[in-house]
């Protein structure tokens, strides 16, 4: 099978009179592996597809390691599977499956919205507002890019929030793994604005210190988010 392309075949460098080569790889395999989630997670690459590295590099522009990097950060996902004498294939998760990652990723965030709630400093939780606030702004402006970003940020807060090293690292393990599926509900019309009021809750069960509203607050909304990156991905696919 070969690959259909997706929007934006080539990536924007930053500096034009610089190669891409020359900016920060990480940076770069982010941006690819971005671009190649979104391909999968809208359906323009098929369970199956094998992923050719000579020729995604030559419909990005760039050169073959970036494109590695990136498939790495794809396998960590569990978009893509590195198999044996067949290289990169994309890979298939099951409804079931993804309603399992969500489940998980609800309990652990809901623990940290709780803990955050009685035990963030006056600092951080004027932080929290202030990043929230930021967030009505690009969601009201109907911004996704901005928004995606802004929501990574807000939840880190919260992990951060909850003075737990150990539990701040696996949420964010965990986020990393269904990052590219929160990432796809922001395509379903309005969600940003829904995204914000559900934070919303969060933010004032945290800032009241009420550990157990902040709880259901955020686990509600990671079901609603599994439920909404779930009906996404199961139209585009479909």
């Amino acid at each position: 099978m070969t690959l259909q392309a997706g929007p934006g075949l080539r990536l924007e460098q930053d500096d034009p009179t610089e190669p891409l080569d020359r900016q920060s790889r990480g940076t770069l395999a982010e941006t690819l592996r971005r671009h190649l989630a979104d391909d999968i997670l809208d359906g323009r690459l098929l369970p199956g597809v094998r992923l050719d590295e000579q020729e995604l590099a030559a419909r990005f522009g760039v050169s073959r390691t970036p494109v590695r990097e990136a498939f790495k950060l794809l396998a960590a996902t569990g978009l893509v599977q590195v198999r044996p004498n067949k290289g990169v294939v994309v890979t298939s998760i099951t409804p079931e499956r993804l309603a399992q990652m969500f489940e998980v990723m609800g309990e652990i965030e809901a623990a940290c919205a709780r803990f955050a709630a009685q035990r963030m400093t006056a600092e951080e939780r004027q932080r929290l507002a202030a990043l929230h606030a930021e967030a009505g702004a690009l969601a009201r402006a109907g911004d996704r890019e901005a928004y995606d970003a802004m929501n990574t940020r807000f939840h880190s807060a919260i992990y951060a929030g909850a003075h737990n090293d150990y539990m701040q690292e696996t949420a964010q393990a965990i986020r990393q793994r269904l990052r590219p599926f929160r990432r796809a509900q922001f395509r379903v019309s309005g969600r940003l604005s829904l995204s914000w009021l559900e934070h919303d809750s969060v933010v004032r069960a945290i800032l009241h210190g009420d550990g157990e509203a902040a709880y259901h607050a955020l686990r509600l909304h990671v079901t609603t988010v599994g439920d909404a990156s779930a009906d996404y991905v199961g139209r585009s696919s479909g």
